[in-house]
C-alpha cells in the first residue's frame, strides 16, 4: 500500500522503558530525520534515518527506533519528551513519555 499523505504516528509502547519505536508513513521518496527533544526544547538525540522510499514504516522492523539514550549514550531520565519527524518539506511533532 502506498500512503496518500506523509504522517507521523504515535510511538509504541508509550510510556516506554527503555526503548521505543516511532512509526510513520511516507507519500514520496525523501530523506528522513527524527529529532528527540526534552520538555525544555533541548535536543536530546537526532536520528538521521536517511533516504527512504514511499511506504508505511509501522512495524518494529521498519519504524524508527530509539534506545532511550541521549547523544552521549547515556539513558535519559523519566519524563515527557517530544519527537519531530522531518521528511522533505513535511514536519510533524508528537509527545511521548518515558517511565522507569
Amino acid at each position: 500500500m502506498t500512503p496518500k499523505e506523509t504522517a507521523l504516528l504515535a510511538n509504541y509502547p508509550n510510556p516506554f522503558n527503555p526503548e521505543t519505536w516511532i512509526p510513520y508513513h511516507l507519500a514520496k521518496d525523501t530523506d528522513v530525520t527524527l529529532t528527540i527533544y526534552a520538555i525544555d526544547g533541548q535536543v536530546v538525540r537526532t536520528l538521521a534515518i536517511g533516504h527512504q522510499p514511499v511506504g508505511m514504516y509501522q512495524t518494529r522492523s521498519r519504524a524508527a527506533y530509539w534506545d532511550g539514550k541521549n547523544a552521549f549514550g547515556e539513558p535519559v531520565a523519566s519524563g515527557v519528551y517530544f519527537y519531530t519527524l522531518t521528511a522533505g518539506d513535511f514536519t510533524a511533532t508528537r509527545k511521548m513519555l518515558i517511565r522507569k
